[in-house]
């Protein structure tokens, strides 16, 4: 959200929303903007990242250019924010990253952001935990080889033997983006795998925690508790260990 009146089109003022709904520039000036955002278990740089990943993950371009620009002021590098796209064109799909890049351009542009400040489009990888990706890979392809297999063969090839291995963006913070943005969508089912890598990445418990709180504002309430039970059952077997 902006103050002023000169802001584009695209992007709302608080009249703008005051004059549709009062009580939503309310909640959004005092427990959106003045409490989840100065809450203490996420930095304000982990929030941007999993805002984006929410805004990218729904296609919910109102809101891009304001957070692609808190980013990068939050400490987002312009080679993390480019990488976050790349890696939800696999986790949210091609479309949700296309329309991310149509925003992110003119960002970019504005903040006289050129193309040497971004990743390249190959580079040298960061290397791989061959024991954990062989276990990944054989069990993935013991059970769905059979029903699709260029599938199995992509997910190990492009997702994990290079989009992950990418060196401009942390695994860890890839780890929060991928977390992010599925529970952003709904996909719970992929939420156990990926949460345990996110924290096996060095994601806490507290800043998991705290993912589940900020993506409710920004997903929906019924998105963050379809993911409670999962995100659950994840700390309590961690914690039996």
């Amino acid at each position: 959200m902006k103050d002023t009146k000169n802001s584009k089109p695209a992007i709302l003022t608080y009249d703008d929303v005051r004059a549709v709904s009062p009580a939503l520039e309310q909640y959004t000036k005092g427990p959106l903007l003045d409490g989840l955002w100065k809450r203490p278990n996420l930095s304000p740089r982990d929030r941007s990242i999993v805002t984006v990943a929410a805004l990218v993950a729904r296609i919910q371009t109102i809101e891009m250019p304001f957070h692609f620009a808190l980013a990068l002021d939050n400490g987002v590098k312009p080679a993390e924010l480019s990488e976050i796209i790349t890696h939800l064109a696999f986790y949210a799909g091609w479309a949700n990253a296309m329309s991310a890049v149509a925003v992110a351009k003119d960002t970019f542009r504005q903040r006289r952001i050129g193309v040497e400040q971004l990743p390249p489009a190959s580079e040298k990888l960061l290397q791989i935990n061959e024991e954990a990706e062989t276990q990944r890979s054989t069990q993935v392809s013991k059970d769905f080889g059979a029903v699709s297999p260029g599938l199995v063969q992509n997910t190990t090839d492009l997702l994990f033997k290079e989009l992950w291995l990418r060196p401009a963006l942390a695994p860890r913070d890839r780890s929060l983006v991928t977390v992010s943005a599925l529970i952003a969508n709904g996909q719970v089912a992929q939420v156990t795998y990926h949460l345990n890598r996110a924290m096996d990445n060095g994601l806490t418990r507290e800043q998991a925690s705290e993912v589940l709180t900020h993506i409710a504002f920004y997903s929906g309430w019924p998105c963050a508790f379809s993911a409670l039970p999962v995100v659950k059952a994840v700390f309590e077997k961690r914690a039996a260990r």
